[in-house]
């Protein structure tokens, strides 16, 4: 069988490209775009892209929808690339296939990130990278805290080319869940892997973690 051109396995620490969801229309946050909502002094998106690209991932794409131009100025002067996806409207795995679709550079995995998770630290995506480089002949790496399913979850390059060719019925969620024996857990010992703000209450209970 023909490899995968971004399927690369890179010495100890295995080269993970970065996909950072920033679409998503935040309807359970009322009026306000959740995204650019400040945490410790700064917009929601822009504290996660920042903390994620500190974890030198092989390159990082951020797809755009909703108020595409404000995220977009958020995310100004960050080492990324951005993508708009136009069918945003319709789920988030339209835009996971939108940057899945975006990627240039070869890599042995692709970390699917939430915007909206503000207490992930760049430790945590480094924890996750390294666990991915020791996941034996798993090709599915997903995080748990107390046994709860969290995110990001990172996918081997060969999955790629599988989503994207079958994207009105294959998201992540489904591929994890039809397919146990390829899935490897790494357990977390703080929650930061499941949680994400979704309403207002979540945006007012969040804690102030230090800014890194």
């Amino acid at each position: 069988m023909e490899r995968d051109p971004f399927d690369v396995t890179c010495g100890d620490r295995p080269a993970v490209s970065a996909l950072l969801l920033a679409a998503g229309e935040s309807r359970r946050m009322g009026e306000a775009n959740k995204l650019l909502l400040p945490v410790d002094g700064e917009p929601l998106v822009r504290r996660t892209a920042r903390r994620l690209l500190a974890a030198g991932p092989e390159e990082a794409v951020a797809v755009l929808g909703h108020e595409r131009e404000a995220v977009a100025e958020a995310l100004a002067g960050l080492p990324l690339r951005t993508v708009v996806n136009p069918d945003h409207g319709r789920g988030q795995m339209t835009s996971v296939h939108a940057g899945l679709a975006a990627l240039e550079k070869p890599s042995e995995g692709v970390m699917i990130c939430l915007a909206d998770q503000p207490l992930l630290t760049t430790e945590d995506y480094l924890a996750l990278i390294e666990a991915f480089g020791r996941r034996g002949e798993k090709s599915i790496l997903v995080p748990t805290y107390e046994g709860r399913r969290g995110n990001p979850i990172i996918l081997a390059a060969r999955h790629r080319a599988a989503i994207l060719a079958r994207q009105a019925n294959l998201g992540c969620r489904q591929l994890v869940d039809r397919n146990p024996d390829l899935v490897a857990s790494v357990a977390f010992a703080n929650d930061h892997v499941v949680r994400d703000v979704d309403t207002e209450a979540d945006y007012r209970a969040l804690e102030s973690p230090a800014a890194s």
